[in-house]
């Protein structure tokens, strides 16, 4: 799977989209026939028909003539722009600001701001407070029955355009907030999928090896035989008696390798195969950091108890060694881990003497977030941006854990604090 970059990420959804479109023009000809014929007000009827007749076309255009799933930005940013105008012109022809459908104008601004880049959101907010200028000083009459004006206060017409003005700052600002850390969640996600693939080959390298095993076997029966007919007719000749021998030695060593594959695909590879406890994983985690790390490893579970076996599953593994090898990556030069578990929960703590965690993130309950953003160029590289940390603490909690993040009281360091229920650990 390859990984999505954010840039791509910037668009809307079309069918989504013009479905809302459909909906919106549906609801405008239900609101201007109902005033024109079963209210009897007198407005620009025509002209607002036409008006929507125009954008029907448009969204017939966008439907069936432009192919993307997805719609860049650009033509996202073009097309919220005309639904701002679009709706702008139809309440200048029907009261302009006094139109209590005033609030549907800052709809489009509000929906980029999710979705598109934050220039485009801007681009839209601009749009939509001129128009919203534009409609509290020119305006044709609210439509009403006879001689009947709709009248209100200056203060009271002033104020609705400054309230919407307002109320769309906000929610624009929101929006782009939310969509940002959306995005970047789900780059995050995209990456614990990317690793989890690749944990899951590995998983089913088992399986393809005894499948492999079978699709060889008829094959190499044949050059077997094929090997020792051509003994019997030329083993006269010493050169090419001597290179049949080789074949069919080698053809017999590939014979009971393919075998023993069939037998049991695994058999190099217990540690994944078998259901294991906590104490046997960290274990076999441990040993292979202590393969390529120079730091010290202390494992310690004289306070491990309950001895819980669960089925094996890539996903904790990778979550512990991704906490394990953070502690080895921040490190000065020893790894401690502790395994606690009594009758009703079970506790892994894995304690560092490296730096320990940014206090401000700790404060800010920040930490297990993805894409962590710092002020100081120092920190990013010091810390880094909390990817790890993210992939290690979902993959634990969709395996019911629970994470704690804390610095130690007495000296420097970090501590990582996984806790179980017994009875969760035994669902898994």
């Amino acid at each position: 799977m390859k990984f999505v970059e954010i840039s791509k990420l910037f668009s809307l959804n079309k069918s989504t989209y013009v479905n809302l479109r459909w909906i919106a023009y549906i609801g405008q000809i239900i609101a201007i026939l109902f005033v024109e014929f079963y209210l009897n007000f007198k407005f620009s009827y025509t002209i607002c028909t036409i008006i929507i007749f125009f954008s029907i076309l448009t969204n017939i255009y966008l439907q069936f003539f432009i192919k993307d799933n997805q719609i860049n930005n650009l033509i996202s940013t073009t097309y919220l722009g005309f639904d701002i105008i679009q709706l702008g012109t139809l309440l200048y022809l029907t009261g302009g600001i006094t139109n209590p459908f005033i609030i549907l104008i800052i709809v489009p601004a509000v929906f980029s701001s999710q979705y598109l880049k934050i220039k485009s959101s801007i681009f839209l907010v601009i749009l939509t407070v001129l128009i919203l200028l534009l409609l509290t000083f020119y305006y044709k009459d609210l439509p009403s029955p006879g001689d009947l004006h709709f009248h209100a206060p200056d203060y009271y017409l002033n104020a609705v355009p400054l309230s919407l003005v307002i109320g769309l700052i906000f929610l624009v600002y929101y929006g782009v907030k939310f969509g940002e850390e959306n995005r970047f969640r789900k780059q995050a996600y995209d990456q614990i999928q990317e690793v989890m693939a690749k944990e899951n080959e590995l998983l089913s390298l088992g399986g393809q090896a005894a499948a492999a095993a079978h699709s060889l076997g008829t094959p190499l029966s044949t050059i077997l035989l094929t090997a020792k007919e051509l003994k019997k007719e030329y083993g006269d000749n010493k050169k090419i008696s001597k290179d049949l021998d080789l074949l069919v030695s080698q053809s017999n060593r590939c014979s009971e390798i393919l075998k023993k594959l069939s037998l049991n695909p695994n058999i190099e590879d217990k540690f994944i195969s078998s259901n294991i406890s906590l104490n046997e994983c960290i274990q076999e985690i441990v040993s292979s950091f202590e393969e390529i790390s120079k730091k010290k490893f202390l494992v310690n579970s004289n306070e491990f108890k309950k001895r819980i076996k669960t089925n094996k599953s890539a996903e904790i593994i990778y979550g512990l060694r991704n906490f394990i090898g953070n502690a080895n990556k921040f490190s000065k030069d020893k790894i401690e881990i502790y395994l606690k578990s009594n009758e009703k929960e079970t506790i892994i703590i894995i304690i560092d003497d490296g730096p320990g965690f940014p206090k401000n993130l700790i404060e800010k309950h920040k930490l297990g977030e993805p894409y962590i953003r710092s002020k100081s160029s120092e920190e990013i590289s010091k810390y880094g941006f909390g990817l790890g940390t993210f992939i290690g603490k979902t993959l634990l909690e969709k395996n019911y854990a629970s994470i704690n993040f804390e610095n130690r009281n007495d000296k420097s360091g970090a501590k990582v604090i996984i806790k179980w229920q017994n009875k969760d650990l035994k669902n898994i």
